[in-house]
């Protein structure tokens, strides 16, 4: 395996996500064409780009397993200082161009009003091994929440995907203070998720006895 090559991009993320939607020209599009749209503007772009549909109302069906597992393997890379290997199944994988495009389009949208925002800061967040280690483990574990099947139920695949958003635009632009809302909103992320299985625990308590009552004249 060879050093990772997370280079900066060239051009604002706004604008390389509505470059990107506006090079969708076939009917469908694999990740691997994907990211090959994006070129040298590195993995973490990518990783940005693979949290889009999963940040606005924009229902893009089957894409929470494969993209989590892509950003899973994308912050291993991270905290591994090295390429990934992204399996060929997942990056043949192909997609309807005509869904993946307005999520692209309002993701720019989005995006455009964060550029003015982003630029190099608290470094010391961005600037060793070490943290960047770190860093990767946050958007693995984000990952990880992001592939649970709950997106049904609401948040739970989009507080994982911004945490992510904002942990990969730090890193890229090595912007510490995007880098420390990733942080925060992982651990707002694991806070709904208590609160969803404090919820689900007690609804099964309270469903037990009901169930109980309802079967005991069959007796």
């Amino acid at each position: 395996m060879v050093a990772a090559q997370l280079k900066d991009p060239q051009n604002t993320l706004s604008e390389t996500l509505r470059g990107t939607a506006n090079a969708l020209q076939n009917s469908h599009i694999s990740l691997k064409e994907l990211l090959n749209l994006v070129g040298e503007q590195g993995m973490l772009l990518f990783c940005i780009l693979l949290t889009v549909p999963f940040l606005l109302p924009v229902s893009i069906p089957g894409v929470s397993t494969p993209f989590g597992l892509l950003i899973l393997l994308i912050g291993i890379g991270i905290c591994l200082n090295r390429v990934p290997w992204l399996p060929a199944s997942l990056m043949e994988r192909k997609f309807a161009s005509e869904q993946l495009k307005p999520a692209l389009h309002k993701g720019a949208d989005l995006l455009a009003r964060l550029d003015k925002y982003i630029r190099p800061r608290l470094l010391m967040l961005s600037s060793s091994h070490a943290i960047n280690r770190c860093n990767g483990l946050i958007i693995t574990f984000a990952a990880l929440l992001l592939m649970l099947p709950l997106g049904a139920i609401p948040f739970t695949n989009a507080l994982p995907a911004w945490a992510i958003l904002t942990m990969s635009i730090g890193l890229l632009q090595r912007d510490g203070l995007f880098i420390t809302c990733g942080y925060l909103l992982l651990a707002g992320t694991l806070v709904w998720f208590a609160v969803l299985g404090f919820g689900l625990l007690k609804a099964g308590q309270s469903i037990t006895p009901m169930l109980g009552a309802a079967a005991s004249p069959m007796l």
